[in-house]
């Protein structure tokens, strides 16, 4: 178990804990709800269990579209028409994706899912096998698990989580990384090698998490697009007037004025917020 962890743990920059408490979960055939803000190394952590154990990562986003029928799967309605109703032409959905392929079936802002579906989800949870008219009993492989995740943090167009669904799961609470970890995840994703840029990317970036104007931060996604944009500008010979700084500022301008919410009190526009940041960082 334990050579098993370090590869594991090669594969996802910091994350000791998150990954050792995960792992024990999926690992003890529990499944798991992570809550935390977007861009917290998530679906990283869990794409490296799953490559390590070698079963399927099945990736759903949750939202108003995500019905119980599309979760589970569908009969083909043109040979429907032509065949009848059989188990052949049967379209398993995500759910019955990840149960017979034993994979980890992940749902991105389950918050946002209808209630219908989440009904589905939590009786295949709680049986591990589901009946599916026309076709069947599905029962899942042993490695079967249903992760999900959700943003705490935002509550336009999310439902309220019941306790009965809370019940079913283990649940553990994601934050941001340090500074240093996620200078070496930019470095790692960007393959920079100007230590001053990833620097200035990240501090920039973590200021938008805590500035008194803002109801939502960039995720470390920010700082590894400020990264890459400058360093392009700076192969375009882009100075700006006054060189590195300048560049920083147009990258940043580009990479977080979607990434960042102004708080509904402030009159001002993201692209002030961030020259704000901007200048406080450097000057």
């Amino acid at each position: 178990m334990h050579s098993r962890r370090e590869a594991i743990a090669a594969k996802v920059v910091g994350r000791g804990r998150e990954l050792d408490l995960v792992l024990a979960a999926v690992s003890a055939g529990r499944d798991i709800l992570l809550e935390g803000p977007p861009g917290t190394g998530k679906s990283t952590l869990l794409r490296a269990i799953t490559a390590n154990w070698g079963v399927p990562f099945v990736l759903v986003e949750g939202n108003a579209e995500l019905t119980a029928a599309r979760l589970v799967g569908h009969h083909n309605p043109a040979r429907v028409l032509k065949e009848d109703y059989s188990s052949d032409n049967f379209v398993a959905g995500p759910l019955l994706e990840a149960m017979t392929g034993g994979g980890f079936l992940y749902i991105e802002e389950f918050n946002r899912a209808p209630e219908d579906t989440v009904n589905v989800l939590l009786a295949a949870m709680a049986e591990r096998q589901i009946a599916v008219p026309r076709v069947g009993v599905i029962t899942a492989k042993e490695t079967f698990r249903v992760v999900a995740s959700m943003n705490p943090y935002d509550s336009v167009g999310t439902a309220r989580i019941s306790d009965s669904v809370y019940d079913r799961w283990c649940r553990l609470s994601v934050g941001y990384q340090d500074a240093a970890e996620e200078e070496a995840i930019v470095a790692t994703r960007t393959g920079c090698t100007d230590t001053a840029l990833i620097s200035d990317a990240v501090a920039i970036t973590r200021s938008t998490r805590n500035h008194k104007e803002l109801r939502r931060g960039s995720s470390v996604r920010g700082a590894i697009d400020i990264t890459a944009i400058a360093a392009e500008l700076a192969g375009f010979g882009a100075e700006g007037g006054e060189g590195h700084r300048h560049r920083v500022l147009d990258a940043a301008m580009l990479a977080l004025s979607a990434r960042i919410s102004l708080d509904e009190a402030s009159d001002r526009t993201p692209e002030d917020v961030i020259k704000d940041i901007w200048e406080r960082h450097f000057f």
